[in-house]
């Protein structure tokens, strides 16, 4: 049984501010609140699972640099944290330094990930690719220095949005394990709680890269994992939608019947592990849904068999994209689906994608899309 809960909050993150959407269980009428941040690139928020009203937020400008926001309260306020990062043992604000010297710019925090157990911690994921924790609720930041000494670098190159860290996932069993993605390198595994790192492609195959076989140098767009099951691993990749039932260590193919396997973003439902959603795209050079019909596929056996979920979704005439960050779901019973589109829209289904309804329109474009299910 899940626990009955009493509302939703969606955390949306767009190019030009961010913005708070909330419900009651119903999730039938929507309060918008925002825009916070007018102006900004905010490029990801997220709660504490922990405390539901601490929320962290990745803003981003080209003239002012990279912040991160901290909020305790729901998102009513926001106080910047210090933002004093140590990169590779050097202590910088918006720049650090790999032992050369030239400064390795700092670009933006692509992924904010928090805690399981402990609020005042969280793990950024940023631009170029590195990965950071605080440990005091982001007055400070160290860089996990193993991911970079993995010697791989070298092969590690920008995807057509740069070369992020992009996803963290934590595993609720194992806490010592947090599986990472980077485009364009691939996927990644540490044992040890950050110490050291082991490239998990096994599987991957990329035609555009030198050796389409290679250990890294794929362009992952995104995974997922359901917490009952944090060795089941879905990817969707540049090309291919892969899975890996054991922990990361061989990927398959589980494109099956989708129209075309290219896309960004990729979640599981709340309660039904092999219950998965992607949105394909046309292709890597038309970032936009095949013949303009915008199409949200599920499949409930894992991958391989899929379905097209359209009902409430614009079939002609669209061609938006939806981002690695702009999906999620909620913990509600039946399990609501949510994403943003890079036209500004946020859609959301309260039955498992069976139906779908704009919460907003006219929002800039959306970068990324998070969930709170609030006791």
């Amino acid at each position: 049984m899940t626990q009955k809960m009493n509302g939703v909050r969606i955390l949306v993150g767009t190019r030009k501010g961010a913005f708070i959407l909330t419900s009651d269980a119903n999730r039938k009428e929507w309060k918008v609140d925002g825009p916070h941040f007018a102006g900004f690139e905010m490029y990801h928020l997220k709660a504490s699972p922990v405390d539901p009203n601490r929320i962290y937020a990745s803003q981003c400008s080209g003239w002012f640099g990279q912040l991160i926001q901290r909020s305790n309260d729901g998102g009513k306020t926001w106080a910047p944290v210090d933002n004093k990062f140590v990169y590779d043992g050097v202590p910088g604000t918006h720049q650090w330094y790999d032992g050369t010297p030239h400064p390795w710019e700092f670009k933006r925090v692509w992924h904010l990930e928090p805690s399981l157990t402990d609020p005042d911690i969280v793990y950024a994921g940023v631009e170029d690719a590195a990965m950071f924790r605080t440990v005091d609720g982001g007055a400070s930041w160290h860089e996990l220095a193993g991911l970079r000494r993995h010697g791989s670098g070298a092969h590690w190159t920008p995807g057509a949005g740069g070369m992020g860290l992009h996803t963290i996932l934590l595993d609720p069993v194992n806490h010592s394990r947090i599986y990472i993605a980077i485009s364009a390198a691939g996927v990644f595994r540490t044992d040890d709680a950050g110490q050291t790192w082991l490239p998990i492609n096994k599987g991957l195959r990329s035609n555009h890269i030198p050796d389409p076989d290679a250990e890294v140098g794929h362009c992952v767009h995104r995974i997922a994992m359901h917490p009952s099951r944090p060795n089941t691993l879905f990817m969707q990749k540049h090309w291919d939608v892969m899975r890996s039932d054991n922990s990361g260590d061989s990927w398959h193919e589980v494109s099956g019947n989708l129209p075309t396997d290219f896309g960004f973003v990729i979640d599981v439902h709340a309660h039904e592990p092999e219950t998965i959603y992607v949105v394909p795209i046309k292709s890597d050079s038309e970032h936009f849904p095949i013949d303009g019909k915008l199409q949200v596929y599920r499949s409930r056996t894992g991958g391989n068999e899929w379905e097209a979920l359209t009902k409430g979704l614009p079939q002609q005439d669209c061609y938006v994209n939806v981002l690695r960050d702009a999906m999620a779901v909620d913990s509600l019973d039946s399990c609501g689906i949510y994403f943003g589109t890079t036209g500004g829209q946020v859609y959301a289904s309260s039955d498992a994608g069976d139906t779908w309804a704009p919460i907003v329109r006219d929002l800039p474009g959306v970068l990324s899309v998070e969930v709170q299910t609030l006791p």
